[in-house]
């Protein structure tokens, strides 16, 4: 046979081609670029590596796979490029594909890149608790199934961690499996809690360059921390009185939070089972300091102060007092309060300006008095009754033209209790009205005749009398109104007049008086329909006028 020989160029591998592919597809590697002319072809060989031989294909003729186990039922050819199916991590490597054409060999290596997605990150919390200063392996994070091996960042609060040798340590581990070989990468945080890590969120990330970044879910731990210092309050709404239930709480900043605390309540220690504590019917006497403070530390203590707010009021007289008119009274009242109270006084509705002090009492002084101390929300009020009580007095009696003839005589006096009246004469409609010891009393006569009558007034501390002359002249009511205006008058030349004009008037009503009984018949007494007088003052009445007559 005829031997030929070859000439086999060079071929410069260190400028390979690269192919890639995503692990599981198919892939289709070129030969020399797909710039091979199927004419000048004599045959076409792929290989890999050294020497396994993959397929062999002569011009015109079907294509013959070689019994590699690796590929035996995976490989095809495509216009001289290799068709590999369900690429895996063994297919990461060189293929070349050989040309024969004429009296050359020409050969032309591909290097097949295989990649795969990680899967999504698995965070699994290796613990709950933190606790501040002490170095805690808080999770592992883990990611599978990868091509190239993926990148893992642990994030606190979306901040990422990096290892500093001291609070901050992460292990990263990649492991390849032996059958697929595909890499799984798993990152362990070991961390160092601080105070301000509570609620805080750790999260990790996986980094792959095939994919975007792949973020866990979040985890949260407890951070555990000692007390530091304790806080204690009033739970109960101030200002507090006398009566009142005023409530403490205590708490820490510590966590967890101690179950129990130690009350100082009026310097004895009381240790409870929970963070409050009840003051009931407060008193003034629980005015203090009040504190509370860790049951195994204290030291750590806390305090707040109360005030049970208070209001005595004390008048030097209360109920009812009875004085004699023209007597002093002075009214004292003692408050002892534990703030700066407000005092105003009442006598019924009205308003007074100050304390009552009276150096000379009047029967217009009487009523009820009404002390009213007000501060802080409480409001403390005492009252006296004021009783003025004295001899009655007549300080006038006068008489007035009534109705036809009648007479009407008024009788004013004063004192308390109230004065009772009492006529010297018959009479009928007697009426009175009383007014802070005042009183006037009425009667309504119908005289015949010159009369004189006499007014009595009493109670049980005295009596009063007076006297006035009545005559059944018209003219006699309008000379007695105008003898008792002159009577008021400080003008003595007048007084003097109205003396003289009184006697002169005397003397002529006697005159008219004594014509009148001459001529007429003696008259009798006209009462009105509430007469009071009896009918045995009537008849001494009409004797005396008999007489007079006589006379």
């Amino acid at each position: 046979s005829t031997q030929t020989t070859f000439l086999r160029k060079n071929i410069n591998y260190n400028a390979l081609e690269t192919v890639t592919s995503k692990y599981g597809d198919t892939i289709e590697i070129p030969c020399n670029n797909g710039r091979v002319v199927e004419a000048e072809v004599t045959f076409v060989k792929w290989k890999y590596d050294k020497d396994g031989n993959i397929l062999v294909k002569h011009r015109d003729q079907n294509a013959t796979v070689s019994n590699d186990v690796n590929y035996k039922n995976r490989v095809s050819i495509k216009d001289f490029s290799l068709v590999i199916t369900q690429v895996a991590m063994a297919d990461q490597r060189t293929f070349t594909c050989m040309v024969v054409v004429e009296e050359d060999i020409l050969e032309y290596p591909v290097q097949l890149a295989i990649y795969k997605v990680p899967s999504q990150p698995q965070i699994t919390n290796l613990t709950t608790v933190m606790a501040i200063g002490k170095p805690t392996t808080l999770g592992k994070c883990r990611s599978e199934g990868a091509n190239p091996a993926a990148n893992i960042t642990w994030f606190k609060n979306k901040t990422p961690l990096v290892t500093d040798g001291a609070a901050i340590k992460i292990t990263t581990n990649v492991d390849v499996d032996e059958e697929t070989g595909l890499s799984t990468t798993t990152s362990t945080l070991e961390y160092t809690a601080v105070k301000g890590d509570i609620d805080a969120k750790f999260t990790c990330q996986v980094q792959h360059i095939k994919s975007a970044n792949m973020d866990s879910s979040p985890l949260v731990f407890t951070v555990n921390y000692p007390t530091e210092k304790v806080n204690l309050q009033v739970v109960s709404q101030g200002p507090f009185k006398e009566g009142d239930n005023v409530t403490l709480k205590c708490t820490a900043d510590g966590n967890p939070p101690p179950s129990s605390y130690n009350f100082y309540i009026n310097g004895e220690e009381k240790t409870v089972d929970s963070s409050t504590y009840t003051l009931t019917n407060v008193t003034r006497e629980n005015t203090g300091e009040y504190k509370c403070s860790l049951v195994d530390n204290e030291d750590i203590v806390a305090s707040v102060p109360i005030t049970v707010e208070y209001l005595d009021v004390v008048l030097s007289s209360t109920g009812k007092i009875v004085k004699k008119l023209g007597e002093s009274l002075e009214m004292t009242v003692d408050v002892k309060a534990s703030g700066t109270p407000q005092t105003s006084w009442k006598k019924g509705n009205a308003k007074l300006n100050s304390l009552p002090k009276f150096d000379k009492l009047t029967y217009s002084d009487s009523g009820v008095y009404e002390c009213i101390v007000s501060m802080a929300g409480l409001k403390k009020t005492q009252t006296f009754e004021l009783v003025v009580e004295g001899s009655p007095v007549i300080k006038n009696l006068i008489k007035e033209r009534g109705e036809g003839m009648t007479k009407v005589l008024k009788c004013a006096a004063e004192g308390f209790p109230k004065p009772t009246v009492q006529w010297s004469v018959n009479g009928s409609n007697v009426e009175s009205a009383s007014e802070h010891g005042k009183v006037t009393y009425s009667l309504t006569i119908v005289p015949n005749g010159n009369l004189t009558v006499s007014c009595t007034v009493s109670n049980v501390l005295g009596s009063d009398s007076k006297s006035i002359n009545v005559s059944a002249l018209v003219e006699d009511v309008t000379m007695d109104k105008q003898d008792q205006k002159d009577e008021y008058s400080d003008q003595t030349i007048l007084a003097v007049g109205i003396v003289v004009g009184l006697m002169l008037a005397v003397l002529a009503i006697g005159l008219a008086y004594w014509l009148y009984m001459k001529k007429f018949r003696q008259g009798s007494w006209k009462t009105g329909e509430k007469e009071d007088g009896s009918a045995e003052e009537s008849k001494k009445l009409e004797e005396n006028q008999s007489q007079k007559a006589d006379m």
